[in-house]
């Protein structure tokens, strides 16, 4: 298929983390009375935990109580669980997003935000209607009657949030310093044993319903919905390090990765340009990450074996399988946190959808790197991409062959293969 953006320019907005500019204005604005300022993903943060009983939260009483009238059953006892269960975040990662979109929804409030008491809703009402949106991925006709407001005004304070997000939270996704790098690696070679491996890769689909005039076959993916693509690469932390969404779910995954940033980067030797370690024959293995095969393989990405596989290719694929299977589970746990992207979106703005999408990776960035706890239960108890079949890529670059063997040959042989099951935050 043709590049879209070509025959289609303007009818998309396609989100990269490398054509993504970083707001380092974010750190400076956003207000947190000193718990928490754009911390270093991976640092730990000093435990807080505010009065639920304060002012703001009048709101999530009356919400709280109209959730135990229709669900008593599936709302946690415990009303910090409860909080969770319904914002996917503990309070004190709550009061941090409201600290970084603050200032825009005080300053730049949407018309009409004006609730049945007459007062101006407050920021944490307006963030709370916003994440129940995106956590739930009910209509806004239904959120809106969760929290005592009409739809426009779900529609209206949802995108607000997501536009300020966009902007102001941004340093919650980007690429490893080599220093983070060295800390990533080390841990990868803990979780699989592979050397030198610095995340995994994974993409899949955001379906949609589309009106007549928007049913492009460009949309319509193999599993014959309208779907759009989210790629993202992921830390040992199951925490996003780069995307690329806004791309129909009809191209190949191999075509999704030609077109990003990341790869450009990557080709151009900018990227995943880190030193090399020494394999025990003197070989030199480069920086590289994991990927299925739906992925070509190429120096900087390593694929499986396919069939007729020796004992050590079977390693190879068990430790790769270690590896990449971390991104397939942080997609898991994205789409089963923020529902919004799990179910079926009813004719969305496609302009719109991608800064829906990002803001999702990056809400679920913050709960790792606040290392708060996302209740079990979240994760999709199956495949990220349900009813979808894997579509092998062919490509294989003859260096990223070569590379394959030079890893396969460095690990150690071992009659039973016990790798270590990866541990992370939000788990």
């Amino acid at each position: 298929m043709a590049p879209v953006n070509k025959s289609k320019k303007g009818k998309h907005q396609i989100k990269d983390s490398d054509n993504l500019k970083t707001m380092e204005s974010s750190k400076s604005k956003a207000k947190d009375s000193g718990k928490f300022k754009g911390a270093k993903p991976g640092c730990a943060v000093a435990a807080h935990q505010p009065d639920l009983r304060d002012p703001d939260m009048e709101w999530w009483y009356a919400f709280l109580s109209k959730q135990k009238e229709r669900q008593a059953d599936s709302v946690p006892s415990d009303e910090e669980e409860a909080f969770r269960y319904f914002f996917r975040t503990s309070r004190s990662t709550f009061d941090y997003i409201c600290s970084i979109v603050r200032d825009d929804l005080i300053s730049r409030p949407p018309s009409g935000l004006i609730n049945i008491e007459g007062r101006l809703l407050s920021v944490e009402k307006q963030v709370g209607i916003a994440m129940r949106r995106l956590a739930s991925g009910d209509s806004q006709v239904s959120v809106g009657a969760a929290f005592g407001v009409g739809q426009s005004t779900v529609s209206q304070v949802t995108w607000r949030f997501i536009e300020s997000m966009e902007e102001r939270a941004r340093h919650h996704l980007v690429w490893p310093d080599q220093e983070r790098m060295d800390d990533i690696k080390a841990s990868f070679e803990v979780v699989s044993g592979l050397p030198n491996c610095c995340g995994a890769i994974d993409a899949t689909h955001i379906v949609m319903t589309l009106p007549a005039v928007d049913s492009s076959e460009d949309w319509c993916d193999h599993a014959k919905n309208y779907s759009m693509f989210l790629q993202g690469i992921f830390d040992h932390e199951m925490r996003f390090i780069d995307i690329v969404t806004g791309w129909p779910g009809s191209m190949p995954y191999s075509q999704l990765l030609k077109f990003s940033g990341f790869y450009k980067l990557c080709q151009a030797g900018k990227r995943l340009d880190g030193p090399a370690q020494v394999s025990r024959e003197g070989a030199q293995i480069r920086e590289f990450i994991v990927g299925d095969m739906c992925y070509p393989l190429l120096p900087w990405l390593m694929t499986p074996y396919g069939e007729s596989l020796s004992a050590p290719m079977v390693d190879f694929n068990a430790r790769q399988n270690a590896a990449r299977m971390l991104g397939t589970r942080a997609l898991a746990q994205l789409k089963g946190s923020w529902k919004i992207l799990h179910k079926v979106m009813w004719r969305p703005d496609k302009k719109k959808l991608p800064s829906i999408i990002l803001v999702c990776c990056l809400l679920h960035n913050i709960i790792i790197d606040r290392q708060d706890q996302l209740l079990p239960s979240l994760e999709l108890p199956e495949h990220h991409d349900t009813g979808y079949t894997e579509v092998n890529c062919q490509k294989k670059n003859r260096n990223g062959k070569v590379m394959r063997e030079v890893i396969t040959e460095h690990l150690p042989r071992c009659e039973t293969i016990e790798l270590n099951k990866p541990t992370g935050s939000v788990v």
